[in-house]
C-alpha cells in the first residue's frame, strides 16, 4: 500500500485535466523550458571551451611550455644546454637568440621579433615551424616569416626583406642602426595574426654574427614538455636562483583569466534560463495542489502519510524536470553533432585564427551543468511538495 499510493497519484496527476487545461500547458512549458535551456547551456559551454582549448593550443605552440632565462649575470651556453639534456632526457630543448627589429619593404614598416634558432631543434618543439619547413632548409641569412607579414608586404619566395636592428653602430659623429637583408625562403601560419605579423626566424649562427654574440652563447632556452606544471619545478630546483623558468601560462595569465571569467558569467546567465523554466514546475504543481485539496485531505484522513503525499508531488515535479534534463542532453548531443559535422557556422580566419567553429565539451563542464540543473529542479519540486502536506484536513473537508 505504501508504494501504490504515490505511484497511483503520480500517473493520475500527469494525465490531462479537462477542467484545468492550463495545468497541462504549464507542465509542457516547464518541460520545454528546462530541455531547451539545458541544450543551449551545453552547446554554449562546448563552444566556449572549444575556443579556450584552441587559443591555448596556439599560445602553447608559439610561447613554448617552458622558457629558461638567465639572471644575475648567468650565461646560457652550450655547456648549460648539455647539462640540461643529460639531466632531463625526456624533455626537448631549443636554444635561441632574440632581438627586436623593424621590417621594411619599400615604404612599409612593421615592428617584430627576430629569433635565431637551430632549426633542427626548433622543429622538434614547434609544430608551426615544422610544418612551414617540411621540405625546406634554411641556413646563413635565410629567413622564415609569418604569412601575415608576407601578405602585407606582398613578398614572394626568394625575395629580399630588409631588417633594421635595434643595436647601433658608431659611424663618424653619429650612431646608425644595423641593417641586413634576408632571403624569404618560407612562411608560417600560426592561426594568430599577432604572431604571423611579428615573429620571424633565422639561423642562430647568422643572427649571432650580426649581434656580435660569442660562439655558443644564447639569450635563453625554449623547452618542450608534456607536463610543464611538474617539470618546471624540477628545472627550477636543478638550475637554482641564477636562472628563471617561465611557463607559458605565466606569459598569458591575464588572457586566460579573462576567458575563465567570461565562461563563468556565461554559465550563470544561461543557468538562469533553467531557473526561470523551473518556475513553471512550481506553478503547475501548486495549481494541482490547490485543485486537489479535497483529495489530499481525504487521503490524509484515510491514513495516507504526509511523506507519501510529499513523495508524490516531489516525484511529479522531478519527473517533469528530469525529463526535460534528459531531453536537453539529447538535443545538445544532436546540435553538437550537426555543428561539428556540417559547416553551418563559418568564422573569419583572419579574426579568430580558425575557420571552423571549435567544439569541446569537457566532462567537468557537463557534470557541473547537469548537477546544477538537477539541484534547480529538485528545489522547484520540493516547495510544492511541502505545501501539499500542509493542507488543513478539517477545514478542507468541512468546506466540501
Amino acid at each position: 500500500m505504501y508504494k501504490s499510493i504515490p505511484r497511483y497519484l503520480l500517473f493520475k496527476y500527469l494525465r490531462f485535466d479537462k477542467d484545468q487545461p492550463f495545468i497541462m500547458l504549464s507542465k509542457i512549458l516547464a518541460f520545454l523550458g528546462v530541455s531547451i535551456g539545458l541544450c543551449v547551456l551545453l552547446v554554449a559551454m562546448a563552444i566556449m571551451n572549444g575556443f579556450d582549448k584552441e587559443f591555448e593550443r596556439k599560445l602553447f605552440t608559439m610561447n613554448y611550455p617552458i622558457t629558461i632565462l638567465p639572471r644575475f649575470g648567468a650565461n646560457v651556453d652550450d655547456k648549460l644546454l648539455q647539462e640540461l639534456r643529460s639531466k632531463f632526457p625526456n624533455l626537448l630543448f631549443s636554444p635561441y637568440i632574440t632581438t627586436q627589429v623593424i621590417a621594411r619593404n619599400d615604404l612599409k614598416l612593421e615592428g617584430g621579433m627576430l629569433f635565431g634558432v637551430n632549426f633542427e631543434d626548433e622543429k622538434k618543439i614547434n609544430e608551426v615551424v615544422a610544418q612551414a619547413l617540411e621540405d625546406k632548409k634554411l641556413d646563413n641569412f635565410d629567413i622564415l616569416i609569418g604569412k601575415g607579414l608576407k601578405d602585407e608586404f606582398g613578398l614572394d619566395y626568394n625575395e629580399k626583406i630588409t631588417l633594421i636592428f635595434s643595436n647601433l653602430n658608431a659611424s663618424g659623429f653619429s650612431l646608425i642602426p644595423k641593417v641586413k637583408r634576408f632571403d624569404v625562403v618560407a612562411d608560417f601560419s600560426s592561426g594568430l595574426l599577432a604572431y604571423d605579423k611579428a615573429y620571424m626566424y633565422t639561423d642562430v649562427k647568422a643572427l649571432a654574427k650580426i649581434l656580435s654574440y660569442p660562439q655558443g652563447s644564447y639569450d635563453g632556452v625554449h623547452v618542450y614538455s608534456n607536463k610543464p606544471f611538474e617539470d618546471i619545478k624540477q628545472i627550477e630546483a636543478f638550475l637554482g636562483a641564477r636562472y628563471a623558468s617561465i611557463g607559458w601560462w605565466e606569459q598569458n595569465g591575464n588572457f586566460f583569466a579573462a576567458l575563465a571569467l567570461e565562461k563563468r558569467a556565461l554559465f550563470i546567465v544561461l543557468m538562469l534560463i533553467i531557473l526561470v523554466a523551473s518556475l513553471n514546475i512550481v506553478s503547475s504543481l501548486l495549481m494541482i495542489v490547490m485543485n486537489r485539496r479535497s483529495e489530499i485531505a481525504l487521503l490524509l484522513s484515510l491514513g495516507a502519510s504526509k511523506l507519501e503525499i510529499k513523495k508524490t508531488f516531489f516525484s511529479l515535479g522531478f519527473l517533469i524536470g528530469g525529463g526535460g534534463i534528459v531531453a536537453g542532453v539529447i538535443l545538445a548531443a544532436i546540435a553538437l553533432w550537426i555543428l561539428g559535422n556540417f559547416d553551418i557556422i563559418s568564422l573569419p580566419s583572419d579574426v579568430y585564427g580558425m575557420s571552423k567553429l571549435p567544439l569541446e565539451l569537457s566532462f567537468v563542464d557537463f557534470c557541473t551543468t547537469i548537477f546544477g540543473a538537477i539541484m534547480i529542479v529538485s528545489l522547484s519540486s520540493y516547495y510544492p511538495a511541502k505545501k501539499a502536506t500542509q493542507v488543513d484536513i478539517l477545514d478542507t473537508l468541512r468546506n466540501e
